[in-house]
């Protein structure tokens, strides 16, 4: 069966976002300081990306947008960045919390420099998402970490921005970005990480992190806007929110609060629920012009 244009974004952002759900818990068992994980990760993700950017003729569409990648590969490496810091300076679950707003940003984004129209559905599930997530801030998890849901805060934008600059030209290639935006990031975090001082097991997990699971998780989101809106990419940002913070408290013990487990029950509902609306109009549309298949 041929999957439809919406069908395969969809399909590529929730494997994407499954991925980076994993990355608070892999940060954590790290355990070693923010630069350095910073540095091994982009490193590693500029290596394995760079790699695959020398095959076929990747990088000559750099000449195609020049601007625009570049741009791309700065907010990517500033996501990457600033996602690590505020892990380090706060609980994981504070920090999904917070990247939840990446959606707003988003949405805001495509209205102001595309003029692109969000669904209604789109925001009614944002709003309610947000109403979620508001519930976190209720508990004891939000006092004393103000500078890592700052560093949170400005990772959502960064992320809203990237989606929505994604949208914008489609021709960029997000392998080739994402391994500039590795590079970027790891060069700006040498001269304050520690890169040769950790032992085997934490550059196993670094080698983890690095090689697999952000390069899969990023390329898949980032190709995700080919086909999708960037806000409706960036609302299954959403699920890293109960996902991430779900690996933490299994395997490490770091519990969330009662309003934590209530607002990521609401967000896993109105994304399931947003979903179902969303392939039940691509079928009657599929049925209605059955060309469009695959389109």
């Amino acid at each position: 069966m041929q999957l439809s244009a919406y069908q395969r974004g969809l399909l590529m952002v929730v494997l994407g976002v499954v991925f980076l759900s994993f990355d608070g818990l892999l940060i954590r068992l790290a355990d070693t300081d923010g630069w350095t994980i910073v540095f091994w990760r982009g490193f590693l993700m500029f290596c394995v990306l760079g790699l695959l950017s020398l095959m076929g003729s990747r990088l000559a569409t750099l000449r195609v947008s020049p601007f625009s990648s570049l741009a791309s590969a700065i907010l990517l490496g500033l996501i990457s960045t600033l996602f690590v810091l505020a892990v380090m300076n706060a609980n994981v679950a504070n920090v999904v919390v917070i990247l939840s707003t990446a959606p707003l940003f988003a949405a805001l984004f495509s209205r102001v420099f595309l003029g692109e129209r969000v669904a209604l559905r789109t925001l009614v599930a944002i709003a309610i998402c947000m109403l979620g997530m508001s519930l976190v801030f209720i508990g004891e998890g939000a006092h004393g970490m103000l500078v890592g849901n700052l560093y949170a805060l400005a990772a959502a934008a960064a992320i809203g921005g990237n989606l929505t600059l994604l949208r914008c030209y489609p021709r960029i290639d997000t392998i080739v970005v994402i391994a500039g935006g590795g590079l970027l990031s790891a060069s700006m975090a040498l001269p304050l990480a520690s890169p040769f001082s950790l032992d085997v097991p934490r550059y196993g997990v670094l080698a983890v992190m690095g090689l697999i699971q952000m390069p899969l998780a990023t390329v898949l989101i980032n190709s995700a806007t080919r086909y999708l809106p960037s806000s409706e990419v960036a609302l299954f940002y959403l699920v890293e929110t109960a996902l991430g913070t779900l690996w933490v408290w299994w395997l490490l013990g770091e519990e969330p609060t009662t309003s934590t487990l209530a607002g990521g029950v609401v967000v896993i509902t109105v994304l399931i629920v947003h979903a179902g609306i969303g392939l039940r109009r691509e079928r009657q549309r599929l049925s209605l012009y059955p060309g469009m298949v695959g389109k």
